[in-house]
């Protein structure tokens, strides 16, 4: 197969190629259209291995089916297929957690971001279980539809994880990649929407993707008490207690961006008036499934920059330089 590749950690991606094997019988092999590019997949790029283990990143991938193995239900996933994979590209499916349609929790998952030379950086890509490839509605384009399995994904199975409902007010802090989808998501499930940024200029921005309101994250003490939900995808330290008292009574602070720094918080803001704080990513098959189809009944879809293949280390280069507006996604 052809791919791009780190030949060391950090290094511009150059052509790789690699020899995949006999096809495995619950495999899938992809032909990708394209691949986005997330900041995993930086990670995964500059981190340390040992000498001569080319790394091939990307797990945010669409593109047709090419091929199947033996066992897989061909009246659910065929060649020719417009499809999407991500981030888990196989579970057990046998631990309790995935016998309980938690597949995003199983101990043994495999991650398509880290599979030293495997991921959809690459001409064709093999997903190592069927059940973890997606059909795309017909209405969702192949350049739109990899970053729904990342960003996507991410920021949409908290709506189902914790009953949010179109008579709760959700706050979405960060206007990027993960927040401009939160936003999205969540003015089409009915909400009132808030985004909140340190950034001004995103003021505009977010009322066009479906805010409400607006707030200047350094403002953010003076919103005690109003939220029921507050999406966390920034990855920066924050006033946490601030945060947490401009949640209402049992309201939920959800982290869908890496803390930089440890926590620190007064847990007796949590105590009395049964406030949470959730982590969440990646996301189980059925809310995969259900994302899918809520994205292509209400024209949710990631707002794009389209690289081609022969560019990537410069769609690399924005998504480092935190640039890009607000997914960056290659036509491999």
């Amino acid at each position: 197969m052809q791919a791009l590749a780190a030949q060391t950690p950090g290094a511009d991606l150059t052509p790789y190629e690699y020899r995949p094997g006999q096809l495995a019988p619950l495999e899938v092999e992809i032909a990708v259209s394209h691949c986005g590019v997330c900041a995993t997949d930086l990670r995964v790029i500059d981190a340390d291995r040992p000498a001569g283990s080319p790394v091939v990143a990307g797990h945010e991938v669409a593109g047709v089916v090419s091929a199947v193995g033996r066992l897989v239900d061909t009246g659910r996933v065929w060649p020719g297929q417009r499809v999407v994979a991500g981030g888990v590209s196989g579970t057990c499916m046998a631990c309790e957690f995935c016998l309980s349609g938690r597949t995003h929790l199983c101990p043994r998952r495999e991650s398509m971001a880290h599979r030293g030379d495997r991921g959809g950086f690459a001409s064709s890509v093999r997903v190592s279980d069927w059940r973890f490839v997606y059909p795309l509605p017909d209405v969702i384009d192949l350049a739109h539809a990899g970053p729904f399995l990342c960003a996507g994904a991410t920021v949409f199975a908290p709506f189902l994880r914790h009953g949010i409902t179109a008579s709760h007010h959700v706050a979405v802090a960060g206007v990027g990649g993960l927040g401009h989808l939160a936003i999205q998501f969540a003015r089409a499930w009915g909400c009132e929407v808030t985004a909140i940024s340190s950034s001004a200029d995103k003021a505009g921005q977010a009322r066009q993707l479906g805010a409400h309101h607006f707030v200047d994250s350094r403002e953010i003490a003076t919103a005690a008490d109003t939220f029921d939900v507050i999406f966390c995808t920034a990855s920066g330290d924050l006033p946490w207690d601030d945060y947490i008292a401009a949640l209402r009574p049992q309201g939920v602070l959800i982290l869908v961006g890496a803390p930089e720094q440890a926590m620190h918080i007064d847990g007796n803001a949590l105590l009395h008036q049964e406030k949470r704080i959730s982590g969440g990513v990646a996301a189980a098959r059925q809310e995969v499934i259900a994302m899918l189809d809520f994205a292509a009944r209400t024209g949710v879809r990631p707002v794009i920059e389209t690289f081609p293949a022969s560019d990537i280390n410069g769609a690399i280069a924005r998504v480092r330089s935190n640039a890009v507006r607000f997914r960056a996604v290659v036509a491999m």
